[in-house]
């Protein structure tokens, strides 16, 4: 077999005035679907299966661009080098687009796991990795991942790759390059901040508007789609508060629905847009967008053209 390395995981598309470009991180591997808080087994397997999904689940690590312009903000920062080879690609891709890191004027983070906010700042030597950007979250992260007690109460795994992780990418943008917020409110133009805490304390979504088009940035709202969509009370094992998260997953799923967002996932097979749609029973269904092969063809993604020739 001839050995190869995939393309890199670059997608771009337009929402509204702003170049939206999915940057996919790497990808984890799961050797057990007990990463699920579900004990029927058997329901999972068919939920995957329903989906051709793989068994335990591949789950893709993306990150977002946003161009507009004037600003380059990037909504998580992917995981650096503590989540194994097959992650920590988002520098390499930056480089690929021609972005210089001190060119990223903003990084929002929707939660301060490693697969999110790895990729702040070195940790051998403190750097930035971002030196001109202002980090946008919500104080609850803040708050919780800098609590000896909480730490306390973790396990060895979550002090090493939850706390002192996030303690160190945090602390050199600590206090003047991060603008903290705790509830839902315009972080930048255009981009507003919706809190969504269960996954973790300060967990948030982020909406972007541009002229009539919006789409919701939602971190990890949803890990397995094929299974969380069907049952939103399904959480994972990385759950800070699991029931708080079904709540907002279902919150967030429904507005999803009553606005018509376009969605842009963290863990969505990549390029990771999708919509969602009411299904049944409190289920929503996962509709992934196609493939747009480009952005400036007589129109735009979500545009309907007729086929008809004037």
């Amino acid at each position: 077999m001839i050995a190869f390395e995939q393309v890199p995981g670059i997608y771009h598309r337009m929402v509204g005035d702003i170049l939206v470009t999915a940057l996919c991180d790497g990808y984890v591997t799961y050797d057990t679907l007990d990463i699920m808080k579900d004990p029927d087994h058997g329901k999972l397997e068919r939920l995957l299966a329903g989906e051709t999904r793989v068994s335990p689940p591949v789950v893709s690590i993306n990150a977002f661009l946003l161009r507009d312009g004037e600003r380059s903000v990037l909504v998580d920062c992917g995981s650096g080098d503590i989540m194994g080879p097959t992650c920590g690609r988002l520098p390499g891709l930056l480089d690929l687009l021609g972005i210089r890191p001190d060119q990223i004027t903003d990084v929002a983070l929707t939660h301060v796991h490693p697969d999110h906010s790895n990729g702040l700042t070195d940790p051998a030597s403190g750097r930035k990795l971002f030196p001109s950007a202002t980090v946008h979250v919500h104080q609850a992260e803040i708050t919780h991942w800098f609590d000896d007690e909480q730490k306390a109460k973790a396990t060895e795994r979550q002090k090493r790759v939850y706390f002192d992780a996030g303690r160190t990418q945090l602390r050199p943008y600590l206090p003047d390059s991060v603008k903290a917020f705790d509830r839902e409110r315009d972080i930048l133009p255009g981009i507003t901040a919706v809190p969504s805490p269960g996954h973790t304390p300060g967990h948030t979504c982020y909406i972007v508007r541009s002229k009539d088009e919006a789409m919701i940035i939602w971190g990890d709202t949803v890990h397995i789609p094929e299974v969380q969509l069907t049952d939103p009370d399904v959480g994972m094992i990385f759950d800070t508060d699991s029931p708080a998260g079904a709540i907002s997953r279902r919150w967030i799923l429904q507005r999803c629905v009553d606005e018509d967002l376009l969605v842009a996932g963290m863990h969505i097979h990549f390029p990771g847009f999708a919509r969602i749609r009411p299904g049944y029973s409190g289920a929503f269904r996962f509709i992934q967008e196609q493939w747009f092969h480009a952005l400036n063809h007589g129109h735009r993604p979500g545009i309907r053209v007729s086929s008809q020739k004037n």
